[in-house]
């Protein structure tokens, strides 16, 4: 057996330590969350009288049932495309032998470089022409656009560390390129999809400035945009934010819980090949 030496106890406290910084923010968020409106403490302290009520108000005042369902909607649109589009980009470019398919790939990772606040008011201008403003439509087309390069790159990388035995024995048995990708090659690449799921979902669920930019205006706010709205110059309603703060969360913890097995084993193919 081990022994347990003082290098084992030094590592157990900086582990200790490093846990209690990364659950320090949860414990202000639920904190601020129980409090009752006027509460003027520290939010270090916690709550004298916790109460659930700030969930309901936050609920009804900021309309959280029709957020989440738009973002819900958002968010499954994008994430859908983002996969299906990125898989199949990735696919040629990770077999391909041929010099064309490393200038396309570098095209593709020159997206990671150019920060999208570039190119913001022709895009918005481009939604506008478009008719799409005030439209979820305009975001989902918007994050399909803006998730592909980083998509592709995790999604290229992994299918260069497989195999390609796999697709070659379908290839022989009559199957075309598409159907061997469809019916062979996707299967495989469920580590690497639930990682670029789990990555996106979060990025797209959390996003404020496209929303507000896109679909001002409209009523059909996400969660993010109507949890603003309890932030005002003079009146700040921070128990309710952060009610409804967990509220916006609990949807994309359930996603990343029924993902998490998945995603270092993304992670470690991407970044091995």
């Amino acid at each position: 057996m081990n022994r347990y030496t003082w290098r084992t106890g030094v590592l157990e406290t900086v582990m200790i330590l490093v846990a209690l910084v990364f659950a320090f923010p949860v414990y202000v968020l639920v904190s601020m969350a129980l409090r009752q409106e006027g509460d003027q403490s520290s939010p270090i302290a916690p709550p004298s009288h916790p109460t659930l009520v700030n969930f309901g108000d936050a609920w009804r005042q900021a309309g959280l049932g029709a957020a989440i369902t738009n973002s819900a909607l958002v968010t499954a649109g994008s994430v859908v495309l983002i996969v299906g589009l990125a898989a199949m980009a990735a696919y040629p470019l990770a077999r391909s032998t041929r010099h064309w398919s490393r200038g396309v790939f570098a095209v593709f990772m020159l997206g990671l470089l150019l920060p999208f606040q570039l190119a913001l008011i022709p895009l918005y201008q481009t939604m506008r022409d478009l008719g799409l403003l005030g439209n979820p439509l305009a975001l989902i087309v918007f994050y399909t656009g803006l998730q592909l390069p980083f998509s592709i790159f995790m999604y290229t990388g992994f299918l260069r560390a497989l195999d390609s035995g796999y697709e070659e024995a379908a290839l022989m048995d009559g199957c075309g390129p598409v159907r061997a990708f469809a019916s062979v090659v996707f299967p495989l690449l469920r580590p690497i999809t639930g990682t670029v799921i789990i990555l996106n979902v979060i990025f797209v669920w959390n996003d404020f400035l496209t929303p507000l930019l896109y679909l001002s205006g409209s009523g059909r706010q996400t969660i993010p945009v109507a949890l603003f709205g309890f932030v005002g110059q003079y009146v700040s309603q921070w128990p309710m934010v952060f009610a409804g703060l967990i509220i916006g969360i609990v949807p994309v913890l359930l996603v990343y819980f029924l993902l998490q097995k998945r995603v270092i084993q993304g992670f470690a193919g991407g970044l091995k090949g």
